[in-house]
């Protein structure tokens, strides 16, 4: 028997992937793999700490035999990694799911259930979700919610499966394609975001925008240079992909702050990097709170930087809409991610922003 997949935001990633990739194709010939980097790009563990981390727990499903990994030459780094055929049932098991080559056997059972309307669909749709969970839905669907309060996604899912993580991974399966379920309307709830950690300027830059940097070792540099040329109000760490789902946060800084400022954004320079921050200024503005804005300067020193210090990426190039965002620095922003490459933020480090202000 192979041993338990544990839960981690690796796993997790690794799953939805999986799963995507499978109701494509139920009845595959060679297992899902795909590139590290890109991987870790895609799923957005962006910092230095979430790819050590997903490393670690790569390394230990392959030890318990439930990836394969391929390490780069210098056997440390992992180039290349893949389910194996054998253990992909698990992985849905693990997760709640059913595996799609083995649907056909189960419509009679979905026949066999007074579904609720919002739950009609399941019975003409694969959506890969186990009987159990299913049912429960429908459970807690036939009862009067128009009076429930919104609550944390967390809060619903233990009331509904007694798992209190059970409804998070389930935001990746059919049930919750557009059209749907919705958290909102159908189930009451809502996705809360990690708090946003940040560091207040000096009283002299009380009144100026605050910063959100992406990564944490560039949040840490941006610290100490804002403490010497008091430009930003406030430093924040974005977090990567966690600034979006955390922006409801940004009322309680500017409450510290005495007031709403304008809020800018500086992230690594690939399309990931430009996503985080145009998601969240939707979700900004979407709560009466400020747009997000590229912090031209930062983006204006890595453009500069150009192909010598950008690295290699393999995505295919983003719609250009993307990209104007960035204003001037668009173009050259489409033509780094034509070539195939992208810059990472950490190049406007520390040794770097020493002497330097944002008017240079």
């Amino acid at each position: 028997m192979k041993p338990a997949i544990v839960r981690t935001e690796f796993a997790e990633a690794v799953f939805a992937h999986l799963e995507r990739v499978r109701e494509r194709n139920p009845q595959p010939q060679k297992p899902w793999g795909q590139d590290w980097e890109c991987f870790l790009d895609e799923a957005g563990f962006s910092t230095a700490e979430d790819a050590a981390e997903a490393r670690r727990v790569a390394l230990a499903l392959t030890a318990d035999g439930l990836l394969d990994v391929k390490l780069r030459r210098d056997g440390e780094r992992i180039q290349r990694f893949s389910v194996p055929l054998a253990c992909e049932r698990g992985w849905f098991v693990a997760y709640g799911r059913i595996h799609p080559a083995d649907l056909p056997d189960k419509r009679a059972d979905l026949n066999m259930v007074a579904w609720v309307p919002d739950l009609q669909f399941i019975k003409n749709s694969r959506v890969n979700v186990v009987m159990d969970d299913l049912v429960k839905l429908n459970e807690f669907l036939s009862a009067e919610l128009g009076t429930k309060p919104i609550v944390p996604i967390k809060e619903r899912s233990l009331e509904v499966f007694g798992d209190e993580k059970r409804l998070d991974g389930l935001l990746s399966s059919a049930l919750f394609r557009p059209g749907r379920l919705d958290l909102m309307k159908h189930l009451r709830c809502e996705v809360i975001g990690v708090p946003l950690a940040w560091k207040r300027g000096p009283v002299a830059a009380s009144t100026y925008p605050l910063i959100v940097i992406e990564n944490a070792a560039t949040w840490h540099s941006y610290c100490r240079w804002n403490e010497e040329r008091k430009l930003f109000s406030g430093v924040v760490y974005g977090d990567g992909n966690r600034f979006a789902d955390g922006i409801r946060y940004m009322t309680n800084i500017f409450a510290e702050l005495g007031g709403t400022r304008r809020v800018l954004y500086f992230g690594d320079l690939d399309p990931q990097g430009l996503l985080i921050p145009q998601e969240a200024s939707i979700r900004a503005q979407a709560a009466n709170l400020p747009p997000i804005e590229p912090h031209v300067w930062s983006y204006g020193q890595l453009v500069t930087l150009g192909d010598g210090r950008a690295q290699n990426w393999t995505f295919e190039p983003p719609s250009s809409s993307l990209c104007a965002w960035l204003g001037d620095y668009a173009e050259p922003a489409r033509r780094l991610f034509a070539s195939g490459k992208r810059i990472a933020q950490e190049h406007i480090g520390w040794e770097f922003l020493q002497g330097k202000t944002a008017m240079d």
